[in-house]
């Protein structure tokens, strides 16, 4: 069992920055991809960053060159750098962690943290 506790949200003006961080418990942190997600009132959640256990990483169209996600194993943590951030950016983010061993899928997420970006 993995639990994910994020922090960082918080009431931000458009063009301003925010990183948000997403502390995992245990010792195997290392193990999993880990993904930050969003979802926005009335829409769906929708997957934002994704970084591997090698440190490869995906992104979104819409925060492409604006987020960054990073993690450090000796912390246990997840970040996500959001620059430049925009009104469109206001959502619920939502950490993420899985992996796949012996073809059962562990799969655990955070309780989310609030971001809000307006003037």
């Amino acid at each position: 069992q993995v639990q994910l506790v994020e922090s960082g949200g918080g009431l931000v003006q458009p063009g301003g920055s925010l990183r948000l961080s997403c502390a995992a418990s245990g010792n195997t942190f290392s193990m999993y991809v880990m993904g930050w997600y969003r979802q926005a009132p009335g829409k769906e959640r929708e997957l934002v960053a994704t970084i591997t256990t090698g440190g490869t990483t995906n992104y979104v169209d819409s925060v492409k060159g604006r987020f960054t996600i990073f993690r450090d194993n000796t912390k246990n943590t997840v970040y996500l750098q959001m620059n430049s951030l925009k009104p469109e950016d206001t959502a619920v983010y939502s950490c993420n962690a899985r992996r796949t061993a012996l073809s059962r899928v562990y799969d655990y997420w955070g309780q989310g943290t609030q971001v809000t970006v307006s003037s």
